[in-house]
């Protein structure tokens, strides 16, 4: 099958940029004919709340063959583009939908496919609205997406948006696969620690990942201290950029009293640091207040790491199995997160994972299986 394939890669840094090339990957696995197509450029640099869109990594996650054509401030490249893809005839085009800024450039190509290849177009929706929605938002979203034929979400959250906005959308839900691009790079915790800095003989929980709001870090450092009163000392290791105001976060754990429990890494985490952060913690934590899927829930899984986190996280799918693979805890509720920490280590981190074996429900966390969806459709 030809397929086009249109995403953000290496160079680019991100969670969707290594979801991109993790199914570009799969799709070539499967003998598939796939153009892939970046951008020559993200963003402007005054819209990206992030230093730089990226990757600083010294052991890069590639994507072989990608075209870097796209400009999203320059028309004229999506119009080459498509004449590009006209020439290539493929059987489906496959576009990534995160945030409006793409609207423009996505819509262009939507209503040329419609004109002249009539070609099914699938959306693989990460979030089908920004998690800060603006009132222009839905009435973009809505506009863009009724060019598609068929469409992947992560969860039925989300096919309820969808559905809202594009009441005749052909949905699949496909929960986020597992980032399995690290797999067997677990170190020893000691190592791990030594590395950082840590000690071996104290709990160490691990926040990870970009610092936004709807993530839930200040529920994490409000039931630290009532954390530290049942255990006594617990180390809270924070790794991921922040994207709001880091002094808000530092006087919370100077008024907390908490600042000897917290370690802050607040920069991007390049790909040959990832092991060491995850083997050094005990169980990563991830109090969502809202989400779509959860790439860093499924780099813990690569990594065989427990995982707390919040019902709306997990939704209906098995990303985080309560009392086996980790412990699921109400959005919100800040007594049953202290509790689910406290029961964590009281219970001598005895949950079902263990290192390079498949954790419960993995089947359905493949790449293999998106990647076969997505070549499935048809007009």
């Amino acid at each position: 099958m030809r397929l086009v394939l249109i995403g953000p890669v290496y160079p680019f840094r991100g969670g969707i940029a290594h979801y991109t090339t993790m199914l570009y990957r799969a799709l070539r696995k499967r003998e598939h004919d796939v153009l892939l197509i970046s951008f020559k450029r993200q963003y402007p640099r005054w819209l990206f709340p992030g230093r730089s869109d990226r990757d600083p990594s010294r052991k890069p996650l590639r994507a072989e063959g990608a075209q870097y054509w796209i400009d999203p401030l320059n028309p004229l490249t999506w119009l080459a583009t498509f004449g590009r893809i006209r020439r290539y005839r493929p059987d489906a085009m496959i576009l990534p939908w995160w945030t409006t800024f793409w609207a423009p450039v996505w819509f262009v190509l939507g209503v040329l496919n419609r004109l002249f290849l009539r070609r099914p177009l699938l959306y693989i929706c990460h979030n089908v609205l920004p998690h800060e929605v603006r009132w222009w938002d839905p009435w973009l979203a809505r506009l863009v997406l009724g060019w598609g034929t068929h469409f992947v979400v992560q969860s039925e959250e989300e096919k309820g948006r969808l559905v809202r906005l594009v009441p005749t959308a052909a949905v699949a839900i496909v929960p986020h696969p597992v980032y399995d691009m690290f797999t067997g790079e677990r170190i020893p915790k000691e190592e791990a620690r030594g590395r950082l800095g840590l000690p071996c003989d104290v709990p160490a929980l691990l926040f990870f990942g970009i610092v936004r709001e709807y993530k839930g870090l200040k529920d994490v450092l409000t039931v630290l201290p009532e954390v530290q009163a049942q255990l006594g000392r617990v180390i809270l290791l924070v790794a991921g950029e922040f994207w709001e105001d880091t002094l808000c976060y530092l006087e919370m754990i100077k008024q907390l009293g908490i600042s000897d429990a917290v370690v802050i890494e607040d920069r991007y985490i390049p790909n040959e640091e990832v092991p060491v952060y995850f083997s050094a913690a005990d169980v990563l934590v991830a109090p969502y207040h809202r989400v779509t899927g959860s790439g860093v829930a499924q780099m813990a899984r690569g990594f065989a790491l427990p995982v707390i986190t919040t019902d709306v996280c997990v939704g209906k799918s098995k990303m985080v199995i309560d009392g086996e693979t980790g412990f699921v805890v109400p959005s919100g509720d800040l007594k049953s997160l202290a509790d689910a920490i406290v029961r964590f280590f009281r219970r001598g981190c005895r949950l079902r994972v263990s290192n390079g074996q498949p954790a419960p429900g993995d089947e359905q966390f493949s790449w293999d299986r998106l990647a076969d969806l997505v070549a499935g459709i048809r007009q």
